[in-house]
């Protein structure tokens, strides 16, 4: 029988007001909201940077990327942010960069361009289809939380390593969390992550770590349109590992995350925006759009849960300001030392970790779990495709085949 459940899922009414909206900007949705835009714009800013070097693009070109990656990124989580009361944040496939480096290598841009609009395309199909949804309901919640905590697991370690390569930047972070975090009271006044923020920046300035490679200019990026160029072995090869990076690990971490945090995600919207997104940004030169999982975890570390948007639409004014000013914005970003950025993402993920591992090896599913765990913790890639989606792939099939009494008991439906 088909389903009767509209494409597109109802938004929240009524709409919040922008006078409540300014009420419940600061405090611990700024900060969550600045954290998380800290940890997604560094880390894939200074990867494109890379890639796009390899491959002996115009800076202007590397530009035009950031800004279809970021500031219409930002558009888009501002957009559901308000309209579904969610912190909810969008961006762009880091495990994507990942499969498209090396074929910038052998391929032009414009090859590339051409896989991500048929890639863009599949992405509609399957929300059209309700394909999402009916994949969603199949995955058994335990099996998704678990792959959740593996794919975590590491920023909260790179924590730990932080302390070889800045061990003043990475104590007076943890050291300031601590202090925050030692009783309610201290927590409602000054956010843990804020305490962070603030011990890392003045240690940073201490130790005269922040070091810009030349003088920081304020530049706008000039957007300039890609004409496609429809290569048939290009589509073959990249097309699946792409659509994959996107409706199976992007999008399904970030699902997962806010179903815990006791949202209902617009998932079908979701899927969409990210099939027409990939599409606008494609021609601009950018890898995919998704549906973050680490930022939407940030956004949900504290705060009242039904403002917690907020702290989303601050992400995407960030993110709108570092796309539109990217060569200056990126500038800055990676004259941060690692050991900041690394702290604060380990720092961000403890709460999600703590909740992650409850969800996944709390109940059924037990050995699927730790199986998908693992596999995603081994970082395994096969055929081109990362860990996240392999460790699903090997979790469901040990539950279908060992643990298939907690199916019936009817545990499975998310």
């Amino acid at each position: 029988m088909a389903s009767t459940q509209p494409i597109i899922e109802k938004i929240s009414r009524p709409l919040p007001r922008i006078a409540d909206i300014l009420s419940h900007a600061f405090g611990h949705n700024l900060v969550n909201g600045f954290s998380a835009f800290l940890f997604a714009a560094t880390g894939p800013g200074a990867m494109t940077l890379a890639i796009g070097t390899a491959a002996k693009l115009p800076f202007n070109q590397i530009a035009v990327w950031m800004f279809a990656g970021y500031a219409l990124s930002g558009v888009l989580t501002v957009f559901v942010c308000y309209l579904y009361r969610q912190p909810f944040a969008f961006g762009y496939s880091m495990p994507a960069l990942v499969i498209v480096g090396p074929a910038l290598l052998q391929l032009s841009l414009a090859e590339m361009v051409g896989a991500y609009l048929v890639t863009g395309v599949l992405i509609l199909v399957m929300a059209f289809t309700g394909f999402i949804r009916k994949a969603t309901k199949a995955l058994p919640e335990p099996i998704v939380m678990a792959m959740v905590a593996g794919v975590f697991m590491p920023y909260s370690l790179r924590m730990i390593d932080a302390f070889e390569t800045g061990v003043w930047v990475a104590g007076a972070m943890i050291a300031g969390y601590l202090a925050s975090a030692a009783s309610l009271a201290m927590q409602r006044r000054f956010p843990p992550l804020l305490s962070a923020l603030v011990a890392g920046t003045i240690a940073i300035l201490a130790t005269g770590q922040f070091s810009p490679v030349g003088d920081i200019t304020m530049q706008v990026v000039a957007p300039v349109v890609i004409r496609p160029d429809f290569n048939m072995n290009a589509i073959i090869e990249f097309v699946i590992p792409l659509t994959v990076t996107v409706v199976g690990i992007h999008n399904t971490q970030g699902f997962a995350i806010l179903r815990n945090a006791g949202y209902r995600p617009p998932e079908n919207l979701s899927t969409l925006i990210c099939g027409g997104g990939t599409m606008v940004y494609g021609v601009l030169g950018c890898v995919p759009t998704v549906v973050t999982g680490p930022a939407n975890a940030i956004l949900n570390v504290s705060g009242d849960r039904d403002w917690r948007f907020v702290g989303g639409i601050w992400f995407g004014l960030f993110f709108i300001l570092f796309g539109l000013f990217a060569p200056s914005a990126l500038q800055i970003g990676v004259a941060l030392p690692t050991a900041f950025i690394a702290t604060l993402a380990g720092l961000a993920m403890i709460p999600v970790l703590q909740s992650a591992f409850v969800s996944g090896f709390g109940g059924k599913f037990p050995l699927s779990a730790l199986v998908t765990f693992l596999t995603t913790v081994a970082g395994v890639s096969i055929f081109g495709i990362g860990a996240a989606f392999w460790g699903l792939v090997f979790g469901c099939a040990v539950a279908r085949l060992v643990e298939r009494r907690d199916f019936a008991e009817g545990d499975a439906p998310q």
